[in-house]
């Protein structure tokens, strides 16, 4: 009989937990670097790639209402109609799910999501910040009650405060969630919070049966190191970008994750070639990935936002004159 996977940080290095689930957030995050404005066949390539590499779940971008953001401004994937997304998809990749994130107090959620069976999308997203936790558990229940698998992304953990997360912790464990994601927002957490907060998710969680994810950003150049320390401490879905594209600093990069899980189901050719005729294209125009500024940003526990300001300035050389108005800030 064939020894049992051994969960990875218990023994042995070259095993792996079969239960881990890597989710596609290229085209998502991305999106941001771009006002979502991907063409249709970069999109294709992705969802091939991904499915060809055993990846599990794409996330294609967000279902925004359009009171709050003009599709003359935005391309499709802020909106994900459900006809864009069938065109786009056709006939969906065995063994591949997809889904959409809706931002609390963002989303016409009742109208724009759809039941699961009208949908090409299998899971729900929902985002939110600390303040927005009673419109997260309603959007999440009217997805679930949809058919949807579900999770909770919850924004910024590294400005809230710890009985403020206690709290939220555990209204969102008593609601239908699948999964209580851990959100780096501004790449600016360490290993040992990591660790400190995964504990705090199982402490809310485990008696309620939910699953626990990362999301993680690389303005510290942390955001795989980080992604390991979460699977170490039990986090069974685990969101990847290829190339790292994605806002800002970006994100972990699926090829890293990949190769480090062992999982003989993941191939990597796939996402190389991807990055080799796709994404690697958009770098000279996108720049995202490592940069001073974003390492500032995420060192000071700020919104990136700053940061790509001055990356898009005329003048983005002087990095010690933006080091001092983020101090000036603070």
């Amino acid at each position: 009989m064939a020894a049992e996977a051994q969960p990875i940080g218990s023994k042995g290095w070259l095993s792996y937990r079969p239960e881990l689930k890597v989710l596609d957030c290229t085209i998502r995050d991305g999106g941001l670097m771009n006002n979502h404005q991907f063409d249709r066949d970069l999109v294709r390539a992705v969802i091939e790639a991904c499915a060809a590499a055993g990846v599990d779940y794409v996330e294609l971008g967000y279902k925004t209402s359009r009171a709050l953001a003009s599709p003359a401004e935005y391309g499709p994937w802020k909106f994900c109609d459900e006809a864009v997304l069938r065109e786009v998809v056709g006939d969906k990749p065995a063994g591949l799910k997809l889904s959409v994130m809706a931002d609390a107090d963002r989303t016409d959620y009742k109208t724009d999501i759809v039941p699961r069976e009208q949908s090409v999308l299998d899971m729900v997203r929902v985002a939110a910040y600390i303040h927005q936790i009673p419109t997260a558990i309603e959007m999440i229940q009217d997805a679930h009650d949809k058919g949807y698998e579900t999770t909770v992304n919850l924004m910024a953990v590294s400005t809230i405060r710890d009985w403020e997360l206690d709290e939220a912790l555990a209204a969102l464990a008593q609601s239908p969630v699948d999964v209580l994601y851990l959100v780096d927002s501004f790449g600016t957490l360490y290993r040992e919070q990591v660790e400190a907060l995964m504990a705090k998710y199982h402490t809310f969680g485990d008696p309620a049966g939910k699953e626990f994810g990362i999301h993680a950003h690389n303005n510290c150049q942390l955001a795989y190191a980080n992604s390991i320390e979460a699977i170490i401490q039990g986090a069974n879905y685990i969101d990847a970008s290829i190339a790292g594209l994605g806002r800002g600093a970006g994100n972990c990069q699926m090829e890293l994750l990949l190769g480090f899980l062992h999982n003989p189901k993941f191939r990597l050719r796939p996402i190389l070639q991807c990055i080799r005729d796709y994404i690697e294209p958009l770098r000279g125009k996108l720049r995202w990935g490592f940069s001073v500024p974003y390492m500032i940003s995420g060192q000071l526990n700020q919104h990136p936002r700053e940061a790509i300001r001055f990356m898009e300035s005329g003048d983005s050389s002087d990095i010690v004159r933006f080091y001092d108005s983020m101090v000036e800030e603070e």
